[in-house]
């Protein structure tokens, strides 16, 4: 990337009040280095905004993961995440996804990876409703809650009831939670890997780095004798079942019936240090 290319820089809320301090160290190392117009949005309506008016210019998001997956969401609608190319200087909490994808979490390194940086085309996951993951998709177990103890007998109830009247009563614990496996299809490729009869612990969907997706499906033990986890590459994965929920990157989605992810090679750029 040339030094002296036109960037805008769009400035996450959740980053300047975070770290307004590494925020600036950012801006400072880009205006030295390019000409840049900063746009500092009060919420995610102004934030595409921005971003569908950049023009020419260079989109730079300081921000968390979550502001790197609004922008490639939005550019991905807008039909023009081919055409563009993202950098990123994470600031905020939330930055396990920027740094898999071997983005600089320092303000320093990043700002200047975005100034000097190559463009590498990365793959992405699209699913039917038009989400996009960059990161990894999983589906976990589904939570219930622990199962209530049996009551007590009548003559304990009376003494536990007389007790509580003699000491001061502690707050009420929240209810319990268990993990519990559910009953899921998966399909890699319009291949079955499980089906509804055998209840799952997880199933996760990452894209790798040869336009394909590694799928992992973790059927619940029924006996010692059972395997380990079900593995497989697919283009396109498919999960149908009772009612679930997924976690797309940090974002929650759902619950729904069915959902298909269809890996798109090199779909979108983003500027890493060479």
């Amino acid at each position: 990337m040339a030094a002296y290319d036109q960037l805008l820089v769009v400035v996450d809320p959740v980053a300047r009040r975070a770290d307004g301090e590494s925020v600036r160290i950012a801006k400072d190392v880009l205006g030295a280095g390019a000409t840049v117009k900063v746009c500092l949005p009060d919420g995610p309506e102004e934030f595409a905004k921005a971003l569908v008016k950049r023009g020419s210019r260079r989109p730079v998001v300081i921000g968390d993961d979550r502001a790197l997956l609004r922008a490639v969401a939005l550019l991905h609608r807008e039909r023009e995440l081919a055409g563009s190319v993202l950098s990123l200087v994470p600031v905020g909490a939330c930055l396990s996804l920027s740094r898999s994808l071997g983005v600089p979490l320092g303000a320093v390194a990043a700002a200047r990876a975005a100034l000097e940086g190559v463009e590498r085309r990365l793959d992405l996951l699209v699913d039917d409703s038009d989400g996009v993951v960059l990161g990894d998709l999983r589906i976990p177990p589904v939570a219930h809650p622990a199962a209530e103890p049996e009551p007590s007998p009548h003559w304990l109830r009376t003494c536990q009831s007389v007790v509580r009247t003699l000491v001061a009563r502690a707050p009420r614990a929240a209810t319990a939670t268990v993990p519990c496996p559910q009953r899921l299809r998966v399909e890699a490729d319009g291949v079955t890997l499980v089906d509804l009869d055998r209840p799952v612990e997880g199933v996760s969907v990452v894209p790798d780095a040869a336009g394909r997706a590694r799928v992992e499906v973790r059927p619940a033990p029924v006996d010692a004798a059972d395997g380990g986890p079900l593995r497989a590459l697919a283009h396109t994965v498919t999960v149908s079942g009772p009612d679930f929920r997924y976690r797309a990157d940090a974002v929650v989605g759902g619950p729904v019936r069915t959902r298909t992810w269809t890996v798109r090679a090199g779909a979108w750029g983003l500027t890493l240090p060479g």
